[in-house]
């Protein structure tokens, strides 16, 4: 990618809004429609949705619409104000950590497809939601202006408040819940003290992964809240490995994305056709190059040989849904009051 386009791919991140957006698959001569709400990463031009569209019309004589949002907490409050008017036939994008909420809103039901194949870390299996990829987060960093990454941790809470790092709302953005989470499982009760000290190289928290990931790679802070499997875009896409993971001793917290039909679809046979599709080699082989996340079943090819390469935790964070249901909004205004405090 050459220079000039690496900056019109990463200023079209940091344009990207909360604002809902519509994204429709190639035409077909289907009379039917598939309504997927997702995250808007999912659905930019360099995101898989156009490539699953284009494969599932193949499979469907219909046509898949999309709607996205933000972030994948976002998916969840829309969800929630929408109600029984959503249009949704699909949502893809929460992940295990919203699952218990999710269900609880009455909104999805069981997808009742036979999920053989598919295996994350932690052997997850839900009769509602299904996963699509995973992935751990991770302070990524820019090898060019930090020579010494954080180690842990510890050592990023504690570390030096003048080499700053781009994080995301846990109110919109699950990977900016994840970072809560990871803090609370690592610190527990000590997790406000940890964020008050950790505020000081915030460089700013924005709503979504894109925007946090667009200042970074321009510059604007030498790491971002990101994944391990990130560093894979910039050694296939650009031939770099300028940008690395750093790995934690304590573990990384990780991030399952699931995808479930809701109880109003108008097209649920179809939901239940898409969900199979979602777990197939079809759907699983565009995932790592688009999504730039793990699959959760087999590809049709090895994945490049850049994922090879990657940061792989030695331990492993996932707090369970009930948990995280029972107390996200304690954990997200302790976290508020840390950040606010001068």
């Amino acid at each position: 990618m050459s220079n000039s386009s690496q900056l019109k791919f990463f200023s079209r991140l940091a344009l990207a809004t909360a604002a809902s957006l519509v994204f429709s698959g190639a035409a077909t001569a289907a009379d039917k429609t598939l309504t997927v709400y997702t995250y808007e990463s999912f659905i930019t031009e360099w995101g898989p949705g156009a490539k699953v569209a284009e494969a599932f019309e193949k499979t469907c004589e219909c046509k898949v619409n999309y709607v996205g949002v933000a972030d994948g907490v976002e998916l969840l409050t829309r969800l929630k104000l929408e109600g029984e008017a959503s249009k949704a036939d699909i949502v893809l994008g929460l992940d295990t950590n919203l699952v218990a909420e999710a269900k609880a809103t009455g909104f999805f039901v069981p997808h009742g497809v036979e999920a053989t194949g598919v295996t994350v870390p932690g052997n997850f299996s839900d009769d509602t939601f299904l996963p699509y990829d995973y992935g751990h987060f991770a302070v990524v960093y820019d090898t060019e202006t930090l020579k010494t990454p954080p180690k842990s941790l510890k050592e990023l809470v504690e570390g030096d408040p003048s080499q700053k790092i781009v994080i995301e709302d846990p109110r919109t953005s699950t990977p900016g819940l994840g970072l809560l989470l990871w803090v609370k499982a690592v610190y527990g009760d000590e997790a406000g003290a940890a964020w008050t000290k950790l505020k000081d190289r915030v460089l700013t928290v924005t709503p979504g992964w894109s925007e946090a990931y667009g200042l970074f790679t321009k510059g604007e802070a030498p790491m971002v809240l990101s994944y391990t499997t990130s560093p894979a875009y910039h050694m296939v896409a650009e031939n770099t490995e300028r940008y690395q993971a750093a790995a934690f001793s304590e573990g990384h917290y990780i991030q399952i994305e699931v995808a479930g039909m809701t109880k109003n679809a108008k097209e649920p046979e179809l939901a239940k056709q898409f969900l199979a599709f979602m777990t197939g080699p079809d759907f699983q082989s565009i995932i790592p190059t688009t999504n730039w996340m793990m699959p959760v079943a087999a590809t049709k090819e090895p994945l490049p040989d850049a994922f090879n390469k990657l940061v792989k935790p030695e331990n492993t964070f996932l707090l369970p849904s009930e948990e995280v249901a029972k107390n996200r909004k304690a954990w997200i205004d302790e976290w508020l009051a840390a950040m606010s405090k001068n």
